[in-house]
């Protein structure tokens, strides 16, 4: 039986740095990591109701929202969002300029 033998066989870490070289693929990780955050932003009663959905132009983050009564309360709390992310979108080094809410955009799981 021949021995296999194993060569050039690349780390890991250098394979996920030379994706995350990629510009499209650095901005993807980026905002899923922003994302990620929303629950912490808005409150657990928020969270459960409203999803980040997108970014549009950049800095603007869609929210789904399950019914337009939340999307309206959550508009009325946006200024307070935004602070609230502030630090987060810092250490990203991103912007976040505004956010959207839009219950059409609202998909039911399962």
């Amino acid at each position: 039986m021949e021995k296999i033998k194993y060569t050039k066989f690349q780390n890991i870490e250098d394979i996920i740095a030379d994706m995350m070289k990629q510009s499209a693929i650095k901005k993807a990780v980026t905002r899923s990591n922003l994302c990620k955050f929303w629950s912490k932003v808005a409150g657990e009663k928020f969270a459960q109701n409203s999803k980040p959905y997108s970014m549009i132009k950049g800095s603007i983050m869609v929210i789904a929202c399950k019914t337009s009564t939340v999307a309206q309360e959550l508009l009325l709390r946006k200024t307070q969002l935004l602070v609230k992310f502030k630090p987060y979108v810092e250490s990203l080094n991103m912007q976040l300029t505004d956010l959207r809410f839009d219950p059409k955009k609202w998909l039911e799981e399962g």
